[in-house]
């Protein structure tokens, strides 16, 4: 099971913005990455800059498609959310460090908007850690804040 705080992509406000982006008919996906991959909240818009994407047992490239991907509004507490059902790759061998949430609808890497991502932490909710599955199933168990969240000012 892995669990991590989210951010939202800075570049996925300006590829919104820029229309890139439409959570009502687009495909979300979520891929696994290992420890090598660095993620740039600042720099990095397209799926093109995401490196280093995990192989195994029980893993596809081009990662998974989120069930029920959303973002709502809540007017009490000024906050966007981005949520979606927990993903699971059911019977897998991998080792992974983070989690990258992008838009698959665009046909190549380098239009495909970043949208968020997560870096699973160890026991103490803090420490960035690898998480491995071995012939089990890996699982992404979103908070229930949501997947990443934003305070509207």
């Amino acid at each position: 099971m892995a669990t991590g705080i989210g951010k939202f992509y800075g570049q996925f406000f300006k590829s919104l913005l820029n229309k890139e982006v439409d959570f009502d008919t687009d495909t979300i996906k979520v891929v696994l990455c290992t420890s090598a991959y660095s993620p740039n909240q600042d720099t990095h818009q397209y799926f093109s800059h995401v490196t280093n994407e995990i192989t195994g047992t029980g893993y596809t490239a081009g990662g998974l498609t989120l069930a029920g991907a959303v973002v709502s509004y809540d007017a009490a507490t000024n906050k966007i959310k981005l949520d979606a059902d927990d993903a699971s790759w059911p019977d897998a061998t991998l080792t992974a460090r983070h989690a990258v949430i992008f838009d698959n609808t665009p046909s190549t890497a380098a239009t495909k908007p970043l949208i968020a991502f997560v870096t699973f932490t160890g026991a103490d909710g803090v420490t960035p850690a690898d998480i491995s599955a071995t012939a089990a199933p890996f699982q992404l168990l979103w908070d229930n804040a949501g997947i990443a969240n934003i305070t509207v000012a």
